[in-house]
């Protein structure tokens, strides 16, 4: 059956993210390992905490002999930012209690991205769980290359993996900085960096991130609202992304 082709849109962009951003787990893996976590540990962390930014900032705490409060106290201020994800992707995507968890654990940069620059909720839902179905998988199975590669592997960062994962995401979200909204998601886009080049060489890593993404609430907040461009009660439509993200906390990567 051939799909819509908001559909068909949503899932090769859904394709392209989860390659780009999943085989960057090559990274976590080795450089978990060098830190000193087992093959089991390092997993664990992928299946279930799941968060890239979140993954980085522990091991770089354990790596650099940090107490494992410290390190745990690092990832959840970078977790933290998926909370705002979820107040934005409630209204959007709409689903039944009984998807509430799966969908929780899926609830990263990438998928949250994806979901919100589509043009209707069907399309919305099939972004969000091909992208955070896509890269569970090949983030978990290269992560896995990379604990048990190790050394071997030398630095990862010269295939050129981190710059693939910030490359796709710049790809979803470059479009939105044009059209009648643009000059306001440029104007939060410069705040948000300046604000976390300014603050991340003198606090704890985290807050940074959520500062920056406070730009964006705090814009929201204070921005006058605009009127709807679509129809927000049919279930294959939803409001445009400028409509929904308002008031709503929308940040970015795993």
């Amino acid at each position: 059956m051939n799909l819509p082709d908001p559909l068909r849109a949503a899932r090769r962009q859904a394709v392209s993210v989860s390659v780009a951003t999943g085989l960057y787990g090559v990274s976590f893996g080795a450089l978990s390992v060098a830190s000193g976590l087992d093959v089991a540990q390092t997993m664990a962390l992928s299946l279930l905490l799941f968060s890239g930014g979140s993954q980085f900032a522990l091991i770089g705490v354990v790596g650099a002999g940090g107490a494992v409060g410290a390190a745990v106290a690092s990832a959840a201020l970078l977790g933290a930012r998926n909370a705002l994800y979820g107040a934005q992707l409630a209204p959007l995507l709409a689903l039944p209690t009984s998807r509430l968890l799966p969908a929780a654990q899926l609830t990263i940069d990438e998928s949250t991205a994806v979901a919100t620059a589509q043009p209707t909720r069907a399309a919305a839902r099939v972004g969000f769980w091909w992208t955070g179905a896509g890269i569970w998988v090949l983030w978990n199975l290269f992560t896995l290359v990379g604990a048990l590669a190790g050394d071997r592997l030398g630095d990862p960062r010269r295939y050129g993996l981190d710059a693939a994962a910030a490359a796709a995401f710049l790809a979803l979200v470059w479009p939105r900085l044009g059209g009648p909204q643009g000059r306001t998601a440029r104007l939060v886009a410069a705040g948000a960096v300046l604000v976390a080049l300014a603050t991340t060489p003198v606090l704890p890593a985290g807050v940074p991130v959520l500062l920056a993404a406070g730009v964006a609430v705090l814009v929201g907040v204070l921005a006058p609202a605009l009127p709807p461009t679509g129809p927000v009660n049919d279930d294959e439509a939803r409001p445009a992304p400028a409509d929904t993200a308002r008031g709503t906390g929308e940040g970015g990567t795993t």
